[in-house]
Formats: C-alpha cells, sequence, structure tokens
C-alpha cells in the first residue's frame, strides 16, 4: 500500500519551531524529488519546498526562506520539514509530496503521490 505518512504537526506560539516528518511506504523514494506544500484557512493549496532525489539541492518559496529547512534520509525513506521563526501566516496544513521525477518542482501537478497532511497552528 502506497503511504505518505507526515507528522509532527501541532500547536506553536509564533516564533516558535517544529519539525514535520513524511515517511514513505510501498513506493520508491530515493529516485524521486520530494516537497512539501500547504493550504491555509481559505486559501489554495501552495508550493513551500522542494528537495532533489539525491538531497544535494533545494528550493523555497519565499515566503518561508531563511526560517524552513527541508532535508531528506533515503535509508529512512523520510523527508523532513524543520520549520523556525513560525508566524500565525504559517498555519496551514502541510502536505508531502513525491514528485514524477529527480529534479525539484514547485509545481503540484508534477507531483504523484500525496500525504494526507499535518496541521499546524501558529498562535499570536
Amino acid at each position: 500500500q502506497v503511504q505518505l505518512l507526515e507528522s509532527g504537526g501541532g500547536l506553536v506560539q509564533a516564533g516558535g519551531s517544529l519539525r514535520l516528518s513524511c515517511a514513505a511506504s510501498g513506493l520508491l523514494f530515493s529516485p524521486y524529488a520530494m516537497g512539501w506544500f500547504r493550504q491555509g484557512p481559505g486559501k489554495e493549496r501552495e508550493f513551500v519546498a522542494t528537495i532533489h532525489s539525491n538531497g544535494g539541492s533545494t528550493t523555497y518559496a519565499d515566503s518561508v526562506k531563511g526560517r524552513f529547512t527541508i532535508s531528506r534520509d533515503n535509508a529512512k525513506m523520510t523527508v523532513y520539514l524543520q520549520m523556525n521563526s513560525l508566524k500565525p501566516e504559517d498555519t496551514a496544513i502541510y502536505y508531502c509530496a513525491r514528485a514524477r521525477g529527480g529534479g525539484r518542482s514547485g509545481i503540484q501537478s508534477e507531483y504523484d503521490y500525496w500525504g494526507q497532511g499535518t496541521q499546524v497552528t501558529v498562535s499570536s
């Protein structure tokens, strides 16, 4: 069974940190780029960060650059999102996804498997 299972979400005060994890099972992981996306209340789902299949390069949305860090452990088939200096506007459901290829992408249609999401709420 193909599964991407996010964890690590929760409630945090502004300025705090959270680390999200996304564990993959039932699919190939290491040859593919991975990404994080989020959907805030009343908003469209948007790109957050992506990492190349080899972990050597990353791309971030301008809104999180310098605060969030994406990483991956191919041996554990897990991708992470370290979120620091959180702001109320970071409140959203965060989704991880597997890309169709090895290169980084911020385009949702270039991802073929998605997790169910984990809620992150940042209070002011």
